[in-house]
Parts: structure tokens; C-alpha cells; sequence
């Protein structure tokens, strides 16, 4: 079995292609999915972020916007935070490819994955792209977003051109959705072809 890495920059689409991945019969390990499940109502690392960040879980498991707060701007909090969650989502990605091992190939979509050298471990990386102008709109449509904090995230990234260069496939959604999915199941068909290679 074959371990690829999903990335991009936020707002580039990344989410969406997991999906594409997902119906041509990918398996995919969403990272951020499994840091929100850990975190959410009843997760398992509440009890761990609670003691280190009092104040920032409830009911409805992690407030985000407290947590952020606690750790946004304080790389000592982040790494505090990331010793916490990491160790855990690293329990269940092996569990995924346990569990899938005897499939050609396998997707860990990882948004830090170059800026936590995740690239390194990987068979290949899939950088997904669009045109600045529209990975801007994209963001500041989320709610809650403002220019401020998108800079701050961005400020946070590896550059998209940097991504794109490291990049051993890259899907571009600055076009259209068919467009996109037609290129997803090209690489699929590479990848898949790739076996025993």
C-alpha cells in the first residue's frame, strides 16, 4: 500500500477534492476531522485540554474561539496544545491504515503537512491550488472570518507557490467543478496504476 499527502493553503479546496477522492473509492484520513471529534462533545482529549487551558471546553466539548485565543500568537501554547492533540491523532491514523492496508493506495489529507515535515513520510504529495483573488473570497465568506485573521493564517502556511513547487500532483480549483473532478480521477487512475511500482 501506497501513503499519499492531501494539502493546500486555506480556502483552496482542499475539503472538496477529499470528497472527489472519497467517491471514486479513496480512502481518505481527514486529520482536522479527527482533531474535531477528539475535541468535540464527550471527545477524548477534553479532560488534557481542560487541565492545561482551563476555561476553553464545555458540553459542547472545545470552545475554539477560547482555545484560539489561548494559543493564537503564543507558539509555547501551541506546542503545549499540539502535544496533546497530536499523540492522539496519530492512534487513529495508524488505525486507518491498519485497517485499509491491503488497498493499492491510501490519502492522508493533512493541512500543516510540509510545515510539520508530513512530507517526508509520504509516497507522494497533492497540493490543491486556485488563483489568490478567489482563495480570498473563499475565506473571508466563512463565517466569523475578517482580512486580519486571514493574514494571520496565511502569515502561518507554507506559500502556495512553495506547496505547488514541492508538489508531485496538483489539482487546481480555480475552475469549474467538473473540471476539478475530471483531474481527481485522473490521479486516481495514475495512482492506482502506480502499484507494485
Amino acid at each position: 500500500m501506497k501513503i499519499y499527502g492531501l494539502t493546500g493553503s486555506i480556502g483552496m479546496g482542499k475539503s472538496a477534492v477529499a470528497k472527489m477522492l472519497r467517491r471514486e473509492g479513496v480512502p481518505v484520513f481527514d486529520a482536522d476531522a479527527e482533531v474535531h471529534r477528539l475535541q468535540g462533545p464527550g471527545g477524548r482529549l477534553l479532560p488534557a485540554i481542560e487541565a492545561r487551558f482551563p476555561g476553553t471546553t464545555g458540553a459542547k466539548g472545545v470552545d475554539r474561539v477560547k482555545l484560539g485565543a489561548a494559543v493564537f500568537g503564543h507558539p509555547e501554547e501551541l506546542k503545549a496544545l499540539e502535544t496533546i492533540v497530536h499523540p492522539a491523532v496519530n492512534h487513529v491514523r495508524k488505525k486507518f491504515l491498519r485497517r485499509h492496508r491491503a488497498r493499492a493506495f491510501v490519502v492522508l489529507d493533512i493541512p500543516l503537512l510540509f510545515e510539520k515535515h508530513g512530507h517526508r513520510k509520504v509516497a507522494g504529495v497533492i497540493v490543491v491550488t486556485a488563483p489568490a483573488w478567489k482563495q480570498r473570497l473563499r475565506v473571508l465568506a466563512r463565517p466569523g472570518m475578517t482580512s486580519a485573521k486571514f493574514r494571520r493564517i496565511i502569515h502561518l502556511q507554507t506559500p502556495d507557490a512553495e506547496k505547488r513547487r514541492r508538489a508531485d500532483y496538483i489539482i487546481n480549483t480555480g475552475t469549474t467543478f467538473a473540471s476539478t473532478r475530471s483531474q481527481v480521477r485522473r490521479l486516481v487512475a495514475c495512482l492506482g496504476a502506480k502499484r507494485g511500482r
